[in-house]
């Protein structure tokens, strides 16, 4: 889940993995699989970055036990 923020300042939480596109139009339109879309402030290359270190967070092992 990654945090993004509409035009209105209004946060939101995005499951990252439902993600199929990111337009510049010139604002970040988000449309999920599901046809829905999202306009955020956050440049594209923020939205990479953003899923790029949640899947990082998920998939990381930890082996202190």
């Amino acid at each position: 889940m990654i945090m993004l923020t509409k035009l209105n300042d209004v946060k939101i939480v995005l499951n990252c993995d439902q993600i199929e596109s990111v337009e510049l139009i010139p604002e970040s339109k988000v449309v999920m699989m599901n046809g829905k879309f999202f306009i955020v402030k956050e440049s594209a290359e923020e939205i990479i970055q953003k899923t790029i270190e949640y899947n990082e967070k998920i998939h990381s092992f930890h082996t202190d036990r």
